[in-house]
């Protein structure tokens, strides 16, 4: 048997932190593990505590600290450590602030010897209720607010809230919100994942005794997700599907691409250009920052697929500006879907161009 785990993952300090005592509280002979990073003075600090009170706290000089170093020189190790002592009947995770579920997941997933003794039960991504849209529209930077994970993180705070809440089995939300900024966060959450109003509508034995659905939860934020979507209508949200087998024209891309990219909106998908054929594109923006870049995906089947959530008024003219960017029927006519180019205007994010054979 192995020991169930919640993560739990978000941007505010304080609503994780209320979030991870209140599942504590609920919890049956439940511990959690709380790590924080400081990019200034590199360390890493680890409290771990159970119903009785501290068990550990320890400060970890990292030579680099980042996420990915502190889930290989402690995160990972503490857990398979807590896991195989066999004291407790569930873990709880605080992971560091502004640090995703993906690697822990991932890990768990493919190493069999961490997986024997522990397996993830849910995830789960804490909203600040009066701070919501700012924090999955808005245009900061993780830095502008002192939560950057490392000196070299440059992500958005809408943009690191946005992919938490997507990969998340449920929502917390912590404090007062508006409808609209509630109905925004479901927007994002994939098919089935639910929204808890507080912890204390969280039924907490259910939620341990949950195996979170690894495949569904990866497919959902899937840059190249192929399954279709459609349009979701939740209140003033919107999310709508940008989608054809057709690739985008490089030039009115450019021309165009902070109109389908820009704003107070969430999009993430993919793209491919014909002079790229062979090469699917990621396509990540939140908050009116956006990141484009060679997606890591082993499907063959080259598509365009962007999905946009919004409150605004504009869903009609960017369903139009992303037809305007695809190539035209006279285009495929005369030039196909294979062009040979030198350069085509995105190398900066894309690489060179490999001219087809």
């Amino acid at each position: 048997m192995t020991t169930p785990l919640v993560l739990i993952t978000g941007i505010d300090a304080d609503a994780m932190a209320s979030t991870m005592i209140g599942l504590q509280w609920d919890a049956p002979n439940a511990v959690t593990v709380r790590h924080t990073i400081d990019v200034d003075r590199q360390v890493l600090t680890r409290i771990v505590s159970d119903a009785a009170g501290v068990v550990e706290r320890t400060h970890v000089d990292l030579d680099h600290a980042c996420v990915g170093c502190a889930l290989r020189e402690d995160v990972m190790p503490t857990l398979e450590r807590l896991a195989r002592e066999g004291r407790w009947g569930s873990i709880i995770a605080h992971l560091p602030v502004a640090a995703e579920a993906t690697q822990v997941c991932r890990i768990l997933s493919s190493d069999h010897s961490i997986g024997s003794v522990l397996h993830v039960a849910a995830v789960l991504a804490v909203v600040n209720g009066p701070t919501a849209r700012a924090d999955l529209l808005g245009d900061d930077l993780l830095r502008e607010r002192h939560l950057h994970t490392s000196a070299e993180d440059g992500r958005g705070v809408a943009e690191t809230h946005a992919a938490m809440i997507e990969y998340a089995d449920a929502v917390v939300i912590v404090g007062d919100i508006d409808e609209t900024d509630r109905s925004l966060a479901s927007a994002m959450l994939r098919p089935g994942a639910e929204v808890f109003t507080d912890h204390l509508s969280i039924d907490v034995a259910e939620l341990i005794a949950r195996h979170r659905p690894h495949d569904e939860a990866e497919a959902w934020v899937d840059p190249a997700y192929a399954e279709p979507v459609g349009l979701i209508e939740i209140g003033e949200v919107w999310t709508v599907e940008l989608r054809s087998d057709r690739p985008f024209h490089p030039d009115r891309l450019m021309e165009n691409i902070e109109g389908l990219g820009g704003g107070a909106r969430r999009s993430r998908g993919c793209f491919w250009l014909p002079t790229r054929p062979d090469t699917i594109c990621q396509w990540d923006g939140a908050g009116g920052q956006l990141s484009v870049g060679p997606c890591d995906h082993d499907t063959l089947e080259t598509h365009t697929r962007i999905l946009v959530t919004g409150i605004d008024d504009g869903r009609d003219s960017l369903q139009a500006l992303f037809e305007h960017c695809l190539l035209t029927d006279d285009e495929l006519a005369t030039r196909g879907v294979i062009w040979e180019s030198d350069q085509d205007g995105f190398e900066p994010w894309l690489g060179p161009v490999r001219l087809a054979a």
